[in-house]
C-alpha cells in the first residue's frame, strides 16, 4: 500500500468487520465499507473535490467522519478534523471546498466563497444544506481510476495553543500516515476480528493513524465505543478500559 485509497481497494472487500458504532447499532463489514467510501468519493467530486482541495470535518467520532477522510484521499484531496474559527459567528479561516458537521451543527458553520456544507445525522432543515447519507447513498457504487502521488498532503492539522492568531499547521502526505499505521499495527500485532476503540479527538493526526488507518492497514475493525463497548486496542488516554492504550501524541509520523 502506498496511498490511503489501497485500504479500501476492491480486493479488500469482505465480510470482516472494519468500522463498528455501537452507539447507533452500526456495523460496516469491508465489502460496505470500501463501497461506502467510493461513494464518498464520488460525492465529493461531484461537490468540486479535486486534488489538493480541502475537506473540512467536524471532530466527531462517527462513521460520516472516517467516509469523508477516505472519500477526499480517493481524490488526492487532503482532510482537516476540527476546522478552527469555523463557528461562533466569526468568518472560516480555512480553505475548503466541502465542510462536513451533524445536521444540528452545520448551519452555524460559516464558510468561504465557494465551500459547500454537508451534514449527517438526519436532514438538514436548510434545503440547500446536503444531506450526506441520502446522497452519498444514491452514489456510484464504483469509483473510478484516479491518480494519486502517495507524497501529495492527506491530513492537515493544527499544532498552535488555542486562541492563537498563527497557528503552526504540520501537512502529513498518504506516504507518511501509511509508514506510521505500519508501525502501529506491527507493534500491536492487529489482525482481522481485533477492535482499535477511537477514544482521542480526530483532530490529532496520531489518532487517526492509530485509530482509523492502523486497524484498516491490518483488515482489523476501527471501534467508536459508546459507554459499554470495549476494544482490543485503544488510542486516548491511561485509563481508558482497553489494556493496550497509545497516546495520540506517542503515534510517531516521520
Amino acid at each position: 500500500m502506498d496511498r490511503l485509497g489501497d485500504l479500501v481497494a476492491r480486493e479488500r472487500r469482505s465480510g470482516d468487520a472494519a468500522l463498528v458504532a455501537p452507539r447507533e447499532n452500526r456495523t460496516y463489514d469491508y465489502h460496505r465499507f470500501c463501497t461506502t467510501a467510493w461513494k464518498t468519493g464520488n460525492f465529493w467530486r461531484r461537490r468540486g473535490v479535486h486534488a489538493e482541495a480541502g475537506v473540512a470535518v467536524a471532530d466527531d467520532p462517527e462513521p460520516e467522519a472516517v467516509f469523508s477522510f477516505l472519500g477526499a484521499a480517493l481524490l488526492g484531496a487532503r482532510t482537516r478534523f476540527g476546522p478552527p474559527d469555523a463557528r461562533g459567528g466569526e468568518a472560516a479561516d480555512f480553505d475548503a471546498r466541502v465542510v462536513v458537521a451533524p445536521r444540528d451543527e452545520i448551519a452555524g458553520y460559516e464558510v468561504p466563497p465557494g465551500c459547500q456544507r454537508v451534514g449527517y445525522g438526519g436532514p438538514p432543515d436548510d434545503p440547500a444544506i446536503a444531506h450526506f447519507e441520502r446522497d452519498v447513498w444514491s452514489e456510484n457504487p464504483a469509483f473510478p481510476e484516479t491518480p494519486v502521488d502517495p507524497e501529495s498532503v492527506a491530513l492537515v492539522a493544527d499544532e498552535g495553543r488555542d486562541g492563537a492568531d498563527d497557528r503552526p499547521v504540520r501537512e502529513f502526505s498518504h506516504a507518511d500516515l501509511l509508514a506510521a499505521a505500519r508501525e502501529v499495527a506491527d507493534e500491536w500485532g492487529l489482525e482481522p476480528g481485533d477492535e482499535v476503540a477511537v477514544r482521542a479527538p480526530l483532530s490529532n493526526p496520531g489518532t487517526v493513524v492509530a485509530g482509523v488507518v492502523a486497524p484498516l492497514f491490518a483488515g482489523a475493525a476501527v471501534l467508536f465505543p459508546d459507554d459499554d463497548a470495549t476494544g482490543d486496542f485503544a488510542v486516548g488516554s491511561n485509563d481508558a478500559p482497553e489494556e493496550a492504550v497509545v497516546r495520540p501524541a506517542d503515534v510517531r509520523i516521520d
